[in-house]
C-alpha cells in the first residue's frame, strides 16, 4: 500500500533505493553506536541508506561530490566528506562501510575499517579471495549480492515513510513517452536521488 501522506510518484522512488539500502544495512548488522560510511550518499541508494542508518542509531559519513554536500547534510549526515577534494580513508574509523557505487578502492576500504567491521557492496558479490583475505587479515567481512526485498520490507519503509523518518529524494520526473531520455540521464551517473517515470491515466 502507498504511505499515505505521499504522492504515487513519491511513492515509486521508495521501493528500489530504500529497499535495497535496508536489505544491505541489515546484512551488514548495522545497529546504535557504530560509525558507518556510506559512499555514493547522494544517490538512489544512498540518500535511502544515510536516513535508514540514523534511524537505526549510528553515526553516519556521507561521501559526495560538492554540488551534493548539502543534500545529504539535509538528510541527516553527521558528516560530509566531498570525494573530489578530501580522501575519505581513515585507518580504522568505520565499522561499516556500505558502497553504492562503483568508485571506491576495496584496499583503502579495508584500512578504514575497523577490526571486525564489514565491508558491504550493493554492486556484486566480492571475490571469494577478497573475502577470505579480509577475513584473515583482519578479522573483517566482506558482503555483497543481490538484494532480496521481501513484503514486510515494504511494510517497514511505509511506517518509516509515515513516522517521518524517510523521505525519496527525485532528481527529475520524466512522462513515460521519454523513457529512453531518463536513461540516457541517469547513464550519465550524476542524478541525485531517484528518476521516476510519471503513467497519464
Amino acid at each position: 500500500m502507498k504511505p499515505a501522506n505521499m504522492t504515487f510518484d513519491e511513492a515509486a522512488a521508495i521501493p528500489w533505493g530504500s529497499g535495497c539500502s535496508l536489505y544491505f544495512l541489515r546484512r551488514g548488522n548495522v545497529r546504535r553506536g557504530q560509525r558507518v560510511l556510506i559512499y555514493g550518499a547522494s544517490g538512489a541508494l544512498g540518500t535511502a541508506a544515510v536516513q535508514l542508518a540514523k534511524y537505526f542509531g549510528a553515526e553516519v559519513t556521507g561521501v559526495c561530490s560538492t554540488a551534493n554536500l548539502e543534500l545529504v547534510k539535509s538528510l541527516g549526515a553527521d558528516k560530509v566528506i566531498d570525494y573530489t577534494k578530501e580522501d575519505f580513508t581513515r585507518p580504522a574509523t568505520y565499522d561499516l562501510i556500505y558502497h553504492t557505487v562503483g568508485k571506491i578502492s576495496f584496499r583503502a576500504s579495508m584500512k578504514s575499517l575497523k577490526r571486525g567491521g564489514v565491508y558491504v557492496s550493493a554492486l556484486a558479490l566480492a571475490p571469494i579471495v577478497r573475502r577470505l583475505w579480509a577475513s584473515i587479515a583482519g578479522r573483517k567481512k566482506v558482503i555483497g549480492g543481490i538484494a532480496k526485498v521481501k513484503a514486510e520490507d515494504l511494510v517497514f519503509l511505509k511506517e518509516l515513510v509515515e513516522a517521518g523518518h524517510l523521505r525519496p529524494v527525485i532528481d527529475r520526473r520524466y512522462p513515460l513517452e521519454q523513457i529512453a531520455e531518463a536513461h540516457r540521464y541517469v547513464e550519465r551517473g550524476h542524478k541525485k536521488g531517484n528518476v521516476v517515470i510519471t503513467i497519464r491515466t
